[in-house]
């Protein structure tokens, strides 16, 4: 996942800016429900793309796993083969 964490945090200061353009427009907006709406929406931005990533990944990983443990299984039977 290389680059991933950098692309997602963009993600998140992109939809950080995208809250305040879509508040502007509010009557005496308060400077601290802006921030926390900023902040809550750039944290479900991020968070959405991580899982997402990860979603994708997930099979390759298990994939290199079960490479793993079958190779841990044969070299396990060889040995026990070449003791005999």
């Amino acid at each position: 996942m290389p680059g991933t964490r950098a692309e997602c945090a963009e993600l998140g200061a992109y939809e950080s800016i995208r809250t305040e353009a879509a508040l502007s427009n509010l009557a005496g907006r308060d400077g601290a429900a802006l921030a926390r709406a900023q902040e809550i929406q750039s944290h479900v931005a991020v968070a959405d793309c991580l899982s997402a990533t990860t979603t994708v990944w997930l099979p390759v990983y298990a994939a290199g796993i079960a490479v793993l443990v079958g190779l841990g299984a044969w070299s396990v039977d060889r040995l026990r083969g070449s003791g005999d």
